[in-house]
């Protein structure tokens, strides 16, 4: 018999508005969440994933009473008062859950509409970068330094991963306004490099999956769909 195919992994169980933000944005959450972290995103995608970030944490509180509530009135416990008590506490209890979870889904909302708009209409003349070119920069992204060595003056590029990039990528990087050095370094103690907003917004346009609809999905694991999210 054929081996049995690996299971799936498990994705991270977040928000009623994560088919959204992919279709926005094309990356799947982890990826975003990560790209924020390692400082790819420029501000109003930063924005959107930390607005996003705590929609997921007003969501967990969500499914937690959903799951008490259910075991409640599950036959488990006898009927009476003390029952009755503990079903009027829970059910007070998932009512300020949601509205904390609704009040964070407008936040994501807020900062989700702009960058929806934005993808229906790709402004022109956008920077089409090489994979060479998205992989200095992904590199560039997690902390990079120019280095000018005492003794042969050679120029390189060292990133925080060890990956090396050439001086002349960087100049490269830098003319097309990409990537901007530290000048108040010394080139020899290293020149921190950075990404710009024109790198960040580049870099992550060329790493989208593109998309021409948001999906459809299934409810996923942590998500209600008896307690959709609506706009006021």
């Amino acid at each position: 018999m054929p081996p049995e195919p690996a299971p799936t992994p498990a994705r991270r169980a977040v928000s009623p508005l994560d088919h959204r933000l992919e279709a926005a944005t094309g990356h799947d959450i982890d990826t975003l969440w990560a790209y924020r972290d390692r400082g790819i995103l420029d501000e109003p995608h930063s924005h959107l994933v930390d607005q996003h970030r705590e929609l997921a944490k007003t969501q967990t509180g969500v499914t937690f009473y959903l799951r008490l509530l259910h075991c409640l009135s599950s036959g488990e416990f006898d009927v009476n008062d003390a029952l009755f008590t503990r079903l009027d506490r829970t059910v007070d209890q998932l009512e300020k859950a949601a509205e904390a979870r609704n009040a964070a889904a407008e936040k994501v909302l807020a900062a989700l509409e702009p960058i929806e708009a934005a993808a229906a209409a790709p402004a022109p003349g956008a920077q089409q970068l090489s994979t060479d070119d998205q992989a200095a920069l992904l590199a560039i992204a997690s902390g990079a330094k120019l280095y000018e060595h005492l003794l042969t003056g050679r120029i390189s590029v060292t990133a925080a991963s060890g990956t090396r990039i050439p001086h002349a990528k960087l100049q490269r990087l830098e003319d097309a306004g990409l990537v901007v050095r530290d000048t108040d370094h010394p080139v020899h103690a290293g020149q921190p490099v950075a990404l710009t907003d024109a790198g960040r917004a580049a870099l992550f346009a060329a790493r989208r999956t593109p998309t021409t609809r948001a999906p459809t999905l299934p409810a996923r694991p942590g998500t209600s769909p008896s307690t959709p999210v609506q706009r006021r």
